[in-house]
């Protein structure tokens, strides 16, 4: 009887061993662990740059970007046999605090061959590669280094000045990695990148920040649109890529504040694309061009011109010759759409007929004075910048005038000596900005000495006496229009400045 109570407790605990086991099987076989936010993708890496994204399946990692983009990215080493020269973008630019170009120059003997070293990277399995203009202006031989150590001779292909992008082809026996383009126009401020290049000649540096501004004007406002991030970027950095937490290419970097430290500046990818098709088929890109000056409306320019609308670009001034002057576009005319589409300011006037032809019609939809209008202008092909004019000589003494200290101006008469040694248009009439007060309301305004004083309110000011008597009725929180031709710019530009009176 002992015996078989034993072996019925021994039968029991097997069988509930056994039913226990079975029924953890179950349980454990319905779930599935979560990986922790850290976890990292064990899945196997692409070793080359294809045409597809690298996609984020959680926190951000670079290292998986930078591993599959760094075969697209070579250095660039352009000679020169002559002197060298400025990059062409910097030339005459008389500020200060100006953003500097990335390539690194080997100039000291200057009148021996310029060796200059950039980046670049490659856009399509045969061999075009992008970089920038100042990377490649004046070069007689392009070389590139690929990450295999192989070096080969580039053709330059193409390159645009005023967006400072050229676009360069290398021939090879194999596809060659390249890297995907994204979509500038979706970055947002704050968002993660990297930029990859060769900042004094360390080939393949790898740094990472974020998109601190979008729009950024610095050389030329009216086709500037940079992207600027406080990824580490130095010299020789120019023509690398500016990479999304995607593995897509959103900019070129190509160049730095020269003041301030991780501040540097990409051409938008969109704007290279846009141009890429004129680059291979031309070799240069050609813009549509009206001849107008252009500035937005504001509140205090709205008040005193009596505008119904600040929609839209006001026209300061117009080239004479050009298509805008042949359409009889005149200033103060404020162009509200272009073939129907309505344009609010005015680097979206420029935007649209830049990316035009030459040579096809577009119809301003304008007001003058309160009545719409519409002019159909022909457009030319924009011209390339000019070297800035001779700047004027602080040190020559200051000429005796009227001076107005409602607006802190003092102007003299126009001389001839002065309109021919700044080139002033034949027949200008105006007097000239002798000296301008520190904190005055036209030293706010932008105004300085030198700039030929045209018209106030649209009245024309041809002498002292009409300076005195367009502002002797001035009181606290008018504001004045004036209309000043500047001939320190290039080509010298008329201009609208708002004086609000304090």
């Amino acid at each position: 009887m002992e015996h078989m109570t034993r072996r019925f407790v021994s039968v029991t605990v097997c069988l509930a061993a056994t039913i226990a086991f079975l029924i953890g099987l179950i349980v454990a076989g319905s779930m599935t662990p979560t990986p922790a936010a850290s976890a990292t993708d064990q899945r196997p890496v692409m070793r080359a740059a294809t045409s597809g994204p690298v996609v984020s399946q959680g926190p951000i990692s670079f290292a998986d970007v930078a591993e599959r983009l760094n075969p697209a990215v070579v250095n660039i080493d352009a000679t020169s046999r002559g002197t060298a020269r400025a990059p062409g973008r910097l030339r005459g630019l008389p500020v200060p605090d100006s953003p500097e170009m990335f390539d690194r120059t080997d100039d000291r003997d200057r009148g021996g061959p310029r060796r200059g070293e950039g980046t670049g990277f490659v856009i399509d399995a045969a061999g075009y590669i992008l970089t920038n203009h100042h990377v490649i202006d004046g070069a007689d031989r392009i070389m590139v280094r690929l990450t295999d150590g192989r070096n080969l001779r580039a053709q330059r292909i193409g390159s645009d000045p005023d967006t400072d992008i050229a676009l360069i082809k290398v021939e090879s026996s194999a596809p060659l990695a390249f890297a995907p383009l994204g979509d500038s126009d979706s970055l947002r401020v704050g968002e993660w990148v990297c930029a990859i290049g060769n900042p004094l000649a360390y080939e393949h540096t790898v740094t990472v920040g974020v998109v601190s501004f979008i729009g950024r004007k610095l050389f030329d406002s009216s086709l500037d649109r940079y992207i600027q991030t406080d990824a580490a970027i130095n010299f020789g950095n120019s023509g690398g890529p500016l990479i999304n937490a995607r593995g897509e290419v959103i900019g070129i970097n190509a160049a730095i504040s020269s003041r301030a430290s991780n501040i540097g500046f990409a051409v938008p990818i969109n704007q290279a694309s846009a141009i890429l098709p004129q680059l291979r088929q031309r070799g240069r890109v050609a813009r549509g061009y009206i001849g107008v000056m252009l500035r937005d409306v504001d509140a205090d320019l709205q008040r005193s011109l009596n505008l119904t609308t600040a929609r839209g670009a006001l026209v300061q001034d117009v080239t004479e010759g050009s298509p805008g002057a042949r359409a009889g576009v005149k200033a103060y005319d404020l162009i509200v759409a272009v073939d129907g589409k309505a344009v609010v300011r005015n680097d979206e006037l420029i935007q649209v007929i830049a990316s035009r032809q030459p040579g096809t019609v577009a119809t301003l939809q304008l007001l003058r004075d309160g009545r719409a209008m519409n002019v159909p202008v022909k457009l030319s092909e924009r011209p390339q910048r000019e070297r800035g004019r001779e700047t004027m000589d602080e040190r020559q003494p200051q000429p005796s005038g009227q001076r107005g200290m409602t607006l802190g101006l003092s102007v003299r008469d126009l001389g001839p000596e002065y309109a021919r040694r700044f080139h002033l248009p034949e027949g200008t009439e105006g007097v000239v900005v002798s000296r301008v007060e520190p904190l005055s309301p036209a030293f706010e305004a932008d105004i300085e000495r030198g700039h030929v004083l045209l018209e106030i309110n649209r009245e024309p000011v041809r002498s002292i006496e009409d300076y005195r008597r367009l502002t002797a009725g001035a009181r606290t929180g008018d504001v004045f229009t004036l209309y000043v031709y500047r001939p320190e710019l290039d080509g010298g530009q008329r201009a609208l400045h708002t004086v609000k009176v304090d």
